[in-house]
């Protein structure tokens, strides 16, 4: 018999560690468990649906006292931040201070990644992390990124957290499964939480073809459990992080690679948060609303900057699960003209449920239909003016116009 247990068990008594009657006596005890257990259960009442409580099961709520941060919701008014210190940052080094006062004020917080330690990451945010706080909070791992989200896990069963550095967002496949069914459903499946981040460097622009380049939110939005945040700002890099690593549900953190080092902005010394699920109305206007994320804030911004004869108002997501429908209401509210801008492709895009929930929840006050710019349904080429051409934001004039004139 080639029956693992059954060999175990004829090594063990080989080695005199245990008898036929002391193997026995374990089984009993086992099987007497289970028979309780199923006793237990078979007596259960049926269960009554309850559609608002298996709504609240979705997420864990926090019930650990944690350092003390400022919490910021709404960033677009200077008055949120004058009591703060602000300091010029880039987005990356925004990220690596979020990154770096988390780990001071969460001494039970792990670091794991590929070349994450000696060599600071792929992208340098954790370079002098391994000096600061040691080897075994800080922690290369295998090229094994099923491995490392497991790992994770087994972190938070022991009261731990977690942050898993993907070296780049495409590489996620590898642990699809630990992120879809592990990470986001043990809280709705038996009360336990899983206190993890996932940093997913992310989205084009930077010439890295089709595999080191996408942008892969959508993956994930329709995954229940999960938390998605995507800051485009420095500002809001840091403050969501650190809420990321302060919430004890699993949530997956989009960097854009093509902010790193070419967007900068006023970033407050201290240890902040920006509360996950709240949307940033970037610009007021009345005439067409452009509801977007990452860097499509910025193609947006460029665009109205550069179009002042257009009254564009822009709303900046922030958080895609759970998302902010009371903002995304009044964006629609103050222009009746929506257009959704995502750099993901156009076919299942979030775009599209921000389409249907718009013209199902906002149809009376629409002046025009619900239109979306999105990138081609293509992979990301490397050529750079296949790339451009392959982006959302080389059709949004096109977009905007047709937008105008319905």
């Amino acid at each position: 018999m080639k029956d693992p247990v059954h060999k175990y068990e004829e090594y063990v008594k080989s080695i005199g560690v245990l008898s036929d009657a002391e193997i026995d006596a374990i089984k009993n005890e086992f099987k007497e468990k289970i028979e309780k257990e199923l006793k237990i259960a078979f007596a259960a009442k049926p269960l009554a649906a309850d559609t608002e409580e298996e709504l609240n099961d979705v997420y864990a709520t926090s019930n650990v006292k944690r350092e003390t941060s400022v919490k910021i919701v709404d960033n677009s008014k200077p008055t949120h931040l004058s009591r703060l210190t602000s300091h010029e940052k880039r987005f990356i080094d925004a990220i690596k201070e979020g990154l770096d006062q988390s780990m001071q004020k969460n001494p039970n917080l792990i670091l794991m990644g590929q070349d994450i330690a000696e060599y600071g990451g792929a992208f340098k945010i954790t370079e002098g992390f391994l000096n600061e706080f040691g080897k075994e909070r800080v922690r290369n791992t295998p090229l094994c990124e099923s491995a490392i989200l497991g790992a994770a896990l087994g972190l938070s069963l022991e009261g731990m957290k977690s942050m898993v550095e993907m070296q780049f967002a495409d590489f996620v496949t590898m642990g699809f499964n630990q992120i879809v069914n592990n990470l986001a459903k043990i809280y709705y499946r038996w009360g336990q939480n899983a206190d993890v981040v996932i940093r997913m460097p992310t989205g084009g622009g930077v010439g890295a073809g089709p595999f080191h380049s996408q942008t892969n939110e959508a993956w994930f939005v329709h995954t229940p459990g999960l938390k998605i945040v995507y800051p485009s700002t420095p500002v809001d890099a840091k403050g969501l992080l650190i809420a990321a690593v302060n919430d004890p549900n699993p949530v997956l953190y989009f960097e854009h690679k093509a902010l790193y080092r070419s967007v900068s902005g006023p970033v407050p010394e201290e240890y902040y948060e920006i509360e996950i699920g709240k949307a940033r109305h970037v610009r007021e206007g009345d005439e067409v609303g452009i509801i977007t994320y990452g860097a499509g804030v910025h193609w947006a911004e460029d665009y109205a900057a550069e179009h002042t004869e257009i009254s564009i108002d822009i709303l900046d997501l922030r958080t895609l699960l759970p998302l902010d429908y009371f903002s995304i209401r009044d964006a629609v509210q103050r222009t009746g003209r929506v257009l959704i801008l995502h750099e993901d492709t156009l076919t299942g895009g979030i775009g599209g449920e921000l389409a249907a929930w718009i013209a199902e929840h906002c149809f009376e006050i629409l002046d025009a239909p619900v239109m979306r710019c999105a990138s081609l349904d293509t992979p990301v080429p490397f050529s750079i003016e296949l790339e451009n051409n392959f982006l959302a934001r080389s059709r949004l004039d096109e977009m905007i116009q047709k937008l105008i004139d319905y």
